[in-house]
């Protein structure tokens, strides 16, 4: 397919008898050739669906972007594989600027231009629906990602994604690991296939995503055509195509889920109170998001963590588990021979210091600047060193103690269980398991099992970043706010070193005084999305 071809998308929904190929019952298992692939896919479905768009039935919609009226054609819940396990969330909503199908051109973007922004609603490892358009998003507070891209003359194919909570109608579990990143590839592939029949370019995708979501959006611009996931795909019908992408936009990504323990404690050892409210609980998708209960921190993304405003004191067996971890991260940094951008090695001693931890510290202290600069007054940040209006130095254990720890240890695979990532690496039968040889050698849950370690490869992102045999998207801007700490900066920061290091473009950065949030700063995002876009 040409990088230049008209795009698009996805099956019209179910396909009439009288258009079907098949109406027999179709297995959404994967076959008894990959016995991994039925932990993740399960349940026979009863109809096949067509992988071809129905670029027919549509309707036509109007939004407001900054007073201005952006017009716009709704192709939606098009079932993007053919044998779907839940066409609830294995569906995609697609829309296209009007004025592509009069010949006109917007922001220099043509109908054969036209980049694809592919955004994903995935929070908490939940499933995710497709998305929407939005004038009133409750994290902008005005127009979403999706309105303001169609704003901007990008075409929007926004998929929907099983989860970890997903079942099938008898209680399988049907989306966990690697579900969620089978679905969007699927979803890719539905993209080209369709290559075309609508305007937008398909060699030019850029993923979008937050937390979970920004895990996902690493990992679909990590895993370009990786065989490892091809069972999953074929169980479930997808496209014979690639599933590449072009560009990846990742803010605070949940990732690395396998080393996220060791690198959470390197941060925050020693500050032994914890401010997550009903250890491990994920708030669950409400229609109205912005209801919280009293004593519970606003402002963040569905299905993060419930953060509650008062701390609780960490039990002795959590922060043995704390002190533990710290002492693992070291080896695990130094086993990955990363170097910065001028070529420094990167490393920790026994005690976690070291040219890493400077390279940490220079993140930080680069958002401090610019904050500064800006006429931020930090005088509050003890842990700061300002002179003559320059950041010199930071304490990274005071700033730990300042932004306060969000998650007992471990914060992601808990002893007892509790935790969304344990629930993630489930089985179709088996709702959660550990998925760290530390959790599951001082797990506190009689029975409980270790995932499989082919499974959990598929999850992190670092397992597939210069590797033999798969296609890693060529941009990425990396997002992670000064003041989250629902993972550690080290996570993003060792994703963005490893692609940096493997040739890849990479925009990382920490914007002062953001927590864990996404899409905070469209103007930024979209002028970073049209300087890639209107490359050749």
């Amino acid at each position: 397919m040409c990088a230049a071809a008209l795009f698009f998308m996805m099956t019209g929904g179910l396909v009439l008898a009288a258009d079907m190929t098949k109406a027999e019952p179709v297995q959404a298992v994967a076959a008894a050739t990959q016995t991994k692939a039925k932990t993740a896919q399960a349940a026979p479905v009863q109809q096949t669906y067509s992988l071809d768009l129905d670029t027919t039935k549509y309707e036509k919609k109007t939004m407001t972007v900054d007073g201005k009226k952006v017009a716009f054609r709704a192709y939606e819940n098009r079932v993007y594989v053919a044998h779907p396990v839940d066409t609830t969330y294995q569906s995609m909503n697609i829309y296209v600027p009007e004025g592509y199908f009069k010949g006109k051109t917007i922001n220099g973007y043509t109908a054969k231009t036209a980049p694809i922004f592919l955004p994903n609603t995935v929070g908490g490892y939940m499933p995710g629906a497709p998305g929407q358009p939005s004038e009133n998003d409750r994290m902008t507070g005005g127009a979403n990602a999706m309105l303001v891209a169609l704003s901007k003359g990008y075409v929007v194919a926004a998929p929907g994604a099983r989860g970890r909570t997903t079942q099938a109608a008898d209680g399988t579990y049907t989306g966990k690991a690697p579900a969620l990143i089978v679905d969007m590839k699927a979803a890719v592939r539905y993209l080209r296939h369709n290559a075309g029949k609508l305007p937008g370019d398909t060699e030019k995708i850029i993923s979008n995503g937050t937390s979970a979501g920004g895990a996902l959006s690493t990992l679909i611009g990590a895993t370009g055509d990786s065989k490892d996931y091809e069972p999953y795909l074929k169980a479930l019908g997808a496209a014979d195509e690639q599933d590449d992408i072009y560009a990846s936009s990742v803010y605070c990504p949940i990732t690395d889920l396998d080393h996220a323990d060791m690198a959470y404690e390197w941060m925050f050892n020693g500050v032994n109170t914890y401010h997550q409210g009903n250890m491990g609980a994920m708030k669950p998708p409400a229609g109205n998001s912005q209801a919280k209960p009293a004593g519970v921190v606003t402002n963040r993304p569905d299905n993060a963590p419930v953060e509650a405003a008062a701390g609780t004191e960490m039990t002795a067996v959590q922060q043995q588990a704390s002190k533990d971890l710290k002492d693992m991260y070291p080896a695990y940094i130094n086993s990955l021979h990363l170097v910065d951008k001028n070529g420094k090695v990167l490393t920790l001693d026994e005690n976690g210091r070291g040219s890493f931890a400077d390279y940490i510290k220079s993140i930080y202290m680069a958002s401090a600047q610019k904050a500064l600069d800006n006429g931020t007054d930090l005088s509050s940040k003890t842990w700061l060193t300002i002179k003559d209006g320059k950041v010199t130095d930071m304490d990274l254990a005071s700033y730990a103690v300042d932004v306060t720890r969000l998650k007992a240890a471990p914060a992601f695979d808990a002893l007892d269980m509790s935790s969304a990532e344990t629930e993630e690496f489930g089985t179709a039968t088996v709702d959660k398991q550990h998925f760290t040889v530390y959790g599951k050698d001082h797990s506190t849950v009689a029975g409980s099992a270790l995932a499989d370690k082919d499974i959990v490869k598929t999850m992190n992102p670092l397992n597939y970043i210069g590797k033999s045999g798969v296609k890693t998207a060529h941009y990425w801007r990396i997002r992670h706010g000064e003041a989250d700490r629902d993972t550690t900066i080290a996570v993003p920061a060792v994703v963005a070193l490893r692609l940096q290091q493997a040739g890849y473009d990479v925009d990382f950065a920490s914007p002062w005084a953001r927590g864990h949030a996404g899409d905070y700063d469209l103007d930024e995002l979209f002028a970073w999305m049209d300087a890639i876009g209107h490359k050749n």
